[in-house]
């Protein structure tokens, strides 16, 4: 049984190496309950997939899928793992997963799209264009660390004041990503 997670205390940490594996672990039962079938690609995202910044220590993971109604019928093996469904969850086209701890602190996100949806590139050219550019990861991991301590107890503060900072690094990403593809 899942539990209700709907307000958790703003918290960033400095980035913590064992991160990657927890991905690693997780992503492998991810696949099993999405089902080769369904599930194409399972990415780190997010914050913790970029080294040297702070972060929630939430681990987001980007699934790539074939057909994104099939999502909604593999909600139980989901649910076994300790996910919560939330459906869209405010993005059009997504289905969107969370998970707590025996405390009831989040600890994984998964957001799911269907292949060839824009947010697939936009998420993977932000955490990319990071890790290749350390300086914007720094500036933006020392927002992250401001905004935590101004809005402790408000998430949609915290990511309302990242909203902005988040816009001009997808811009970036986006022009990075077309000059690295040389197109």
């Amino acid at each position: 049984m899942s539990r209700k997670l709907d307000f958790f205390k703003v918290e960033v940490v400095a980035h913590d190496p064992s991160w990657r594996g927890a991905f690693e672990t997780e992503s492998k039962q991810i696949a099993l309950a999405f089902s080769n079938e369904n599930a194409l690609a399972i990415h780190h995202i997010g914050s913790t997939a970029i080294p040297q910044i702070y972060a929630k220590p939430i681990i987001d993971m980007l699934v790539v899928v074939k057909d994104i109604i099939k999502v909604d019928t593999q909600n139980s093996a989901l649910e076994a793992l300790g996910y919560e469904a939330r459906g869209e969850f405010g993005i059009s086209g997504r289905r969107f997963f969370r998970k707590g701890n025996e405390a009831g602190v989040r600890t994984h996100h998964i957001h799911t799209f269907e292949v060839n949806s824009a947010q697939i590139e936009r998420h993977l050219a932000f955490r990319d264009y990071m890790i290749f550019h350390p300086e914007d990861a720094q500036q933006y991991s020392e927002l992250k660390q401001e905004l935590a301590n101004k809005y402790s107890d408000n998430i949609q503060g915290y990511m309302d004041g990242k909203a902005g900072f988040i816009k001009d690094i997808d811009l970036k990403a986006a022009k990075w990503r077309l000059s690295e593809l040389n197109l």
